[in-house]
């Protein structure tokens, strides 16, 4: 990985890095001669709805990954609050903050859901292994209190009355909340949301849009969407970046997307043909 070139310093100008809760700094990703990514920023505000979008093969998979640490760029770097994480593991991003949920549903199946809840809060568990071992009263202790946040966080995704189901048995619509009930547990700064309406009707749907706000609000956090319901995507986005072929292509408001010629052409081919089409 080489770095990103030094950004220029402008008198009065904040630098994206300190002012915004993430930032993805030149991010460039190849593998072997093909580039998934091209020097692309990209930066979510704090307590922002921010979304990501583009056809088939953009980029955006790709480009969150990085993001979450799956991947590590060929050139660029990633910042959360300030703190560069471009090498940090998942799961230390995770403990640093940084949430997300998975296009496909990925629960412990033979657990319930709120053993599944409390399996995601063991990153802010003092209890050390012979405390667990010997069920000493202090880890007694930190096991109800975790129970408790598990029950409020079912209830505040909507699905409190489930907390004894095994996550087998929930409908897909309150698997997808059990998934997001598991990320807030982690207590994140920013919350990455893969394909979160995938499978739901548009009531669902709708419901989310109002969901994702109150998630903003109350748990003070920013909000950033990868989703191809473009009325999703229009409703719940304050801000909403483009990729196309691996470029950034557009970013603006709902607005300033909706009528861009080039995002546009992105989806449905310069001539709006069916074979343009077919690529969205």
């Amino acid at each position: 990985m080489t770095q990103a070139p030094p950004r220029p310093e402008t008198a009065g100008t904040p630098d994206p890095v300190d002012v915004n809760a993430l930032y993805a700094d030149h991010i460039t990703i190849r593998f072997g001669g093909l580039v998934a990514v091209n020097d692309v920023s990209f930066a979510i505000p704090p307590r922002s709805v921010v979304s990501l979008i583009g056809p088939n093969g953009a980029g955006k998979t790709t480009f969150f990954n990085v993001l979450t640490g799956l991947y590590e760029p060929t050139e660029g770097a990633v910042f959360l609050e300030g703190r560069d994480i471009t090498v940090v593991p998942p799961h230390r991003r995770a403990a640093m903050g940084l949430a997300r949920t998975f296009q496909n549903i990925r629960l412990f199946n033979l657990m319930t859901a709120e053993e599944n809840v409390m399996v995601a809060m063991h990153s802010h568990l003092r209890s050390g292994i012979m405390s667990t071992v010997l069920r000493l009263p202090g880890q007694r202790r930190e096991e109800r209190e975790a129970r408790d946040a598990a029950r409020e966080l079912l209830e505040f995704v909507g699905i409190g009355k489930a907390e004894g189901e095994l996550a087998r048995n929930l409908s897909y619509g309150d698997q997808r909340r059990l998934e997001v009930a598991r990320a807030l547990a982690l207590r994140p700064k920013i919350l990455l949301l893969d394909e979160p309406t995938a499978g739901m009707n548009p009531q669902e749907s709708e419901l989310f849009n109002q969901f994702v706000y109150r998630v903003r609000d109350e748990k003070d956090l920013s909000v950033l969407l990868i989703e191809h319901d473009m009325s999703v995507i229009m409703k719940v986005s304050e801000r909403i970046t483009v990729l196309d072929r691996g470029n950034l292509i557009a970013e603006g408001t709902p607005d300033d997307i909706r009528n861009n010629q080039q995002v546009i052409e992105a989806y449905l081919g310069k001539t709006g043909t069916r074979e343009g089409r077919r690529r969205a």
